[in-house]
């Protein structure tokens, strides 16, 4: 049993070393996309695109691993949990690649397209936040620090609004004549994308949560269903007792007449 314990938490061990290599290539493509987007590089950007490709496989591979040792090792409690955990840390990471390359993507349909000082400043800082906050989401996993993880949603604001900042910075540009509307609406979309990604960070630290206590938001909503229907049907339950006690009186009523 020693020894089958000892495989099994190597293999554990192993699928966190990939989820950390996935955040990796996640964090060096984010920079690398938003420096082909300023530089109008096309090169770069194709590079990107042909990259995701190893994301793509090691996602495959830990996916894969993850349901091998499930099916084999039977894992309880907390080993139940990092698994489910990697599964759901595998998904968020593989989509932050696809949205780097969304960003790479649409440097080619706006290529050439010239960027002002405010607007190029805030691509960077949010390139800068939204890895930044991968950053801080894959250490929370690493290190099991539920608190950090749960800190995330709040991290996460400032991205929020740097957001909004670049979406009217975009809009004061076009109504300027510095950019055409197709300019505007595929940078609209990347602030979108790097926002999505900071997002992806949040449901990661999310998960963090779950693996290392065995709470997810969603059970507090769940907690308050319940809460709502045990309301309910006691509720029910009393109005039913009280309708029921006249039905009762009539029908002793009725065998007294018949006496």
């Amino acid at each position: 049993m020693g020894e089958l314990r000892k495989s099994f938490h190597e293999e554990l061990d192993e699928i966190q070393a990939g989820i950390v290599r996935m955040a990796a290539l996640v964090t060096e493509a984010v920079p690398r996309a938003t420096e082909a987007l300023l530089e109008s590089n096309l090169e770069l950007a194709q590079q990107l695109i042909t990259g995701d490709d190893q994301l793509d496989d090691l996602s495959v591979y830990l996916e894969e691993r993850c349901h091998h040792v499930l099916a084999l090792q039977a894992p309880m409690a907390s080993d139940l949990r990092a698994l489910s955990s990697a599964l759901r840390l595998n998904a968020e990471l593989e989509r932050s690649g696809d949205l780097a390359v969304n960003i790479a993507k649409a440097t080619r349909r706006i290529y050439g397209t010239r960027y002002d000082a405010t607007l190029r400043g805030l691509l960077v800082r949010m390139s800068e936040e939204a890895c930044r906050l991968m950053r801080l989401a894959i250490d929370s996993y690493v290190d099991g620090n539920a608190g950090l993880a749960a800190a995330l949603d709040d991290i996460d604001d400032q991205l929020d609004g740097l957001n909004r900042d670049c979406v009217q910075a975009v809009f004061q540009a076009h109504n300027d004549g510095a950019i055409d509307l197709q300019a505007a609406v595929q940078l609209c979309l990347i602030s979108r994308y790097y926002e999505r990604i900071g997002d992806h960070a949040v449901n990661i630290g999310e998960r963090v949560v779950y693996m290392v206590t065995g709470w997810l938001p969603e059970h507090t909503g769940s907690a308050r269903l319940k809460i709502r229907e045990h309301k309910h049907l006691d509720e029910s339950g009393s109005g039913a007792n009280e309708g029921q006690e006249h039905p009762h009186l009539d029908e002793t009523d009725e065998e007294t007449d018949e006496d």
